[in-house]
């Protein structure tokens, strides 16, 4: 579990095929408290750590994953957003969050508005009907709150702050970011099926 604050941005340091894909992160974190086995959301996606060392961790990454996620488009030198696994105690400052990616939404505008950055989305058609407008959406593992919503299409703003601490400020027209929608909405949602 987790809240979808980033609180580093590491960088793909190898990949490598070995039936599943396997990525080596660079990271900030003290990895001496990191376990083998602990789970740390890369760009929003729950990853298994298997391997570690000084300032890196290695995780494992299944056919399934690549698929429904954008880490396809991973390379040596790109930047991911990370977040260590919810503890009890831990403050939740933004929602919350599995890391479990619903799809791969598509940034399809990007325009300065004031100090922030005013981002249009288009998500997968089946994904659009959970989310709504002054909801919360996870975008590369980063809670964010959704501006409004016309069909596919749903807009957010980044603060500086926000570009600053994330990747989210070299965003650009075309990219594919990993979507999970609200765990509430999904709920919502399934119940209405039902009633």
């Amino acid at each position: 579990m987790f809240t979808g604050i980033i609180t580093d941005v590491g960088r793909i340091a190898a990949l490598e095929q070995q039936g599943d894909l396997r990525a080596r992160i660079e990271t900030a974190y003290d990895t001496s408290g990191i376990d083998i086995g602990a789970s740390i959301a890369s760009d929003g996606v729950c990853l298994t750590v298997i391997d570690l060392g000084p300032n890196w961790y290695d995780v494992q990454i299944s056919a399934e994953t690549v698929s429904k996620t954008n880490i396809g488009a991973w390379a040596v030198g790109s930047r991911v957003n990370l977040e260590r696994a919810l503890r009890v105690g831990d403050e939740l400052g933004g929602h919350i969050v599995s890391g479990h990616v619903d799809g791969v939404a598509e940034v399809i505008a990007v325009t300065p508005e004031g100090d922030s950055t005013r981002i249009i989305l288009r998500a997968p058609d089946a994904l659009a009907r959970f989310i709504a407008a002054k909801g919360s959406v996870a975008l590369n593992g980063t809670s964010l709150t959704v501006n409004d919503v016309a069909g596919t299409e749903f807009g957010i703003n980044v603060i500086p702050h926000t570009q600053a601490e994330t990747t989210w400020g070299g965003v650009t027209v075309g990219d594919r970011v990993n979507l999970e929608i609200d765990t509430l909405a999904r709920y919502v949602a399934r119940l209405a099926e039902v009633a």
